[in-house]
């Protein structure tokens, strides 16, 4: 496969995830529904948000906090347009919803009968776009490195320990008949900071300074690994992941340069 056909094939990987992957089933109540009861199945199912029927149809919803103990009709909110996706829109739609409310609901047949919450970010169809495309920076960066020191002159920008694990690693994968080069041994920080350090590579990645892409670095490599070691990724690196959604369509201009 050519590098073009790569970053291709990214591409259409990180746009493939849709809310459909990760939203729940609404549950609902009618408008009738002593509150009491809705708040101990909310309870029970681990729901703060549920659905509101009126004459058989969701026409608004109910936060488990709010409610007392009149009917659940008493206790409607009507749903704001903007926080309503279809169940095809991709991921990164609920994740900017998510950014300044609760909850994203989802239309399902015309109806909303979905939601999504902060905590299904978790769910492991999000993890894998966000590996995805943290191994599509990757692998960019790994390509304007070598496109920028054919000689493999990169190594002053690395500690002199982490060259040297390098070669280990690519001595250990030759034993093995496997065909890799050096910075193929590299790991993602080593990457990030050749990147950092080198003024023309900070320039063609769009970043202003070296400290910024030193921070911006950190935060990727610390989603990294979260991601690899199936930590949550929410409490921690919520920040990274909205702003990797925000800036999907650059992100994706980036990895898709030959």
């Amino acid at each position: 496969m050519g590098q073009s056909e790569y970053y291709d094939v990214h591409r259409v990987f990180l746009r493939s995830f849709t809310i459909r992957d990760i939203a729940e089933p609404l549950l609902s109540f009618d408008a009738t529904t002593p509150a009491a009861d809705a708040v101990a199945a909310m309870t029970v199912r681990g729901f703060q948000v549920a659905g509101l029927r009126r004459d058989g149809s969701v026409v608004g919803y109910i936060v488990l906090e709010e409610l007392g103990e009149a009917a659940c009709g008493d206790y409607a909110r009507a749903f704001d347009a903007a926080s309503i996706l279809g169940d095809n829109a991709p991921i990164i739609e609920a994740i900017r919803i998510l950014q300044d409310q609760p909850v994203a609901f989802v239309r399902i047949l015309g109806e909303v009968g979905g939601l999504v919450t902060r905590t299904d970010l978790q769910d492991p169809p999000v993890r894998m776009w966000l590996f995805g495309l943290l191994t599509a920076i990757e692998m960019r960066f790994q390509t304007l490195i070598q496109q920028r020191f054919a000689d493999e002159s990169w190594m002053k920008y690395v500690s002199p320990a982490r060259v040297e694990k390098a070669k280990q690693l690519l001595e250990e994968r030759q034993r093995r008949n496997q065909i890799p080069t050096l910075i193929d041994c590299l790991q993602f920080s080593d990457k990030l900071q050749i990147i950092a350090r080198d003024e023309r590579l900070r320039d063609q990645v769009g970043f202003v300074s070296r400290r910024r892409a030193d921070a911006v670095g950190k935060v990727l490599e610390a989603l990294r690994n979260n991601l690899v070691h199936s930590q949550d990724i929410i409490a921690s690196d919520w920040d990274t992941i909205f702003a990797m959604a925000d800036n999907l369509d650059r992100l994706l201009t980036l990895v898709s340069v030959g």
